[in-house]
């Protein structure tokens, strides 16, 4: 995964931001880390009325004891969700490839008390899940960033258990702050890149006002 900068510090998840927000943000860069900074522009402002956290998870029918990872997870706006969706007997991987943000997602993990997240410091190329494998790669606001996406999500066939989904999440760009600040890509080119990699998409979510919210599956070997 590949993410944008700033000139204030390397921003590895931009959110969309107003002017008005842009420059709350230098405010805050001015009195903050970079971590923080970072964790403020990913939940924009008033992130829970257009991304809609609970309907999302409701929409993923994710089962008691499955494992999903949440792959660039940033500040944990959804891991933490996702944590209390698979419960005590499940499993969440919060991948995400930026130093500071594991270390928060470690911190808060613990102090929180959420026993059944383990957080992954990844590489660019590669999640490095367990070998055991995931029920489901969540991947929100992320999937722009990622360089080479076919490549990177075929590779990334071997974490997903037989019956395993990959959702992704990610902006429209319908909207002026998407545009400025984050590089939207087009519904039909996420599924021709993720058919490429080897997957079909099995439905859609239109609740979503800034984003698309597609459900993809490997295809099965030979099929096309």
């Amino acid at each position: 995964m590949t993410k944008m900068e700033t000139p204030l510090c390397r921003n590895r998840r931009a959110g969309p931001l107003s002017g008005l927000g842009a420059f709350v943000l230098l405010l805050v860069a001015l009195s903050a880390g970079c971590t923080d900074l970072k964790r403020f522009s990913y939940e924009g402002f008033n992130r829970d009325n257009w991304q809609k956290p609970e309907e999302v998870i409701r929409s993923l029918a994710i089962q008691p004891g499955e494992s999903v990872a949440d792959l660039g997870a940033g500040g944990g706006y959804f891991t933490f969700r996702l944590s209390r969706a698979v419960g005590a007997n499940g499993k969440v991987y919060a991948v995400d490839v930026d130093r500071g943000m594991v270390e928060h997602l470690k911190k808060r993990a613990f102090e929180e008390r959420h026993q059944n997240v383990a957080v992954i410091m990844a590489q660019y190329d590669d999640p490095l899940l367990p070998a055991n494998g995931v029920d489901l790669i969540f991947v929100c606001n992320t999937y722009h960033h990622i360089e080479d996406r076919s490549a990177y999500f075929s590779r990334a066939k071997r974490y997903l258990r037989p019956g395993g989904r990959v959702a992704i999440i990610d902006f429209t760009g319908k909207n002026w702050p998407e545009r400025w600040f984050v590089h939207p890509v087009p519904k039909e080119a996420i599924r021709s890149e993720m058919e490429s990699a080897g997957y079909r998409l099995e439905g859609e979510h239109g609740f979503l006002p800034r984003q698309h919210f597609l459900i993809f599956s490997k295809q099965a070997d030979g099929q096309s």
